[in-house]
């Protein structure tokens, strides 16, 4: 049953931690894996902040805390997923990295574990081929949106070997952590990125003809087209160095639409990428 399944996390990042977040909120048992104590340690007060924070809106109860907080286990062993029902991967947005956490999955999890990964680009029937034949069926991409905790989608993504069964099972844990899922194709950048890396890159190239300033086109997009973020906001947000690498894996999928602007590209190189006390585009 959905509503009892064990829940691993691969990876206490940002993604990882607010995956685990919602999952425990909506009542699952969930265990949070990462190579490093001190991230494992950041982000579970990151889950309690986050906790508070939705007591302080109104959205969650104060004295649930307690409950929420103990439905989270930590650990540095992929061993100890041995009893999980489903097994999210959200480790950095790159094939080796993902490729290697696949492979020890693939050893430790038990017979019918769903697994999925939480890509925002790579192809899932590539991923797929770092698992056994035996396990494919049972592999999908639930692509996540950050912040996890109040973005409401999810795309879930079959791979050329994912079962009907499984489909219908992601998009049912998804209902049950009170998202809502759509199903998109396999393809590279799935359906959101491909429509808002284009927007980001339309963006930057108009800060390089000086058509607009960057607040400006920020402020555009939030009056104008109803974004809750301006694309520069968004890009500091997420990172311009995770940006770039998602642009840079759809321009070799599909070209030249798809080509990183110089500016973003020096801006990377320079350091100034966003992200948590590291100066971006517009901090």
């Amino acid at each position: 049953m959905i509503d009892k399944a064990k829940i691993g996390v691969v990876g206490s990042g940002l993604m990882g931690a607010e995956i685990a977040f919602v999952h425990a909120v909506n009542g699952h048992d969930v265990l949070l894996a990462d190579t490093a104590k001190d991230v494992l340690a950041h982000a579970v007060e990151r889950i309690s902040r986050l906790y508070e924070k939705g007591v302080s809106r109104g959205f969650y109860e104060e004295s649930k805390l307690s409950e929420t907080m103990s439905r989270i286990r930590t650990t540095g062993d992929l061993q100890n997923f041995s009893d999980r029902d489903v097994v999210i991967e959200a480790v950095f947005e790159r094939e080796d990295v993902k490729a290697e956490v696949l492979r020890s999955l693939d050893v430790i999890c038990r017979e019918g574990c769903l697994i999925a990964t939480n890509t925002s680009t790579i192809p899932i029937t590539v991923l797929a081929s770092y698992i056994s034949e035996a396990r494919r069926s049972r592999f999908v991409g639930t692509h996540y949106f950050s912040p996890v905790s109040r973005m409401k989608l999810v795309e879930v993504i079959p791979g050329a070997e994912t079962s009907a069964a499984t489909v219908a099972e992601a998009l049912e844990l998804c209902l049950s952590i009170e998202k809502q899922p759509i199903r998109v194709k396999d393809v590279t950048g799935f359906a959101v990125n491909r429509l808002l890396h284009v927007l980001m890159i339309e963006a930057v190239r108009l800060v390089e003809e000086e058509v607009a300033t960057l607040e400006d086109i920020d402020l555009a997009c939030r009056l104008g087209l109803g974004h809750p973020m301006g694309p520069f906001e968004l890009m500091d947000a997420t990172t311009s160095s995770l940006c770039l690498q998602a642009q840079n894996i759809m321009f070799d999928a599909y070209g030249e639409r798809f080509r990183p602007r110089p500016l973003l590209k020096q801006r990377v190189q320079a350091g100034y990428v966003g992200g948590r006390g590291r100066r971006g585009w517009r901090k």
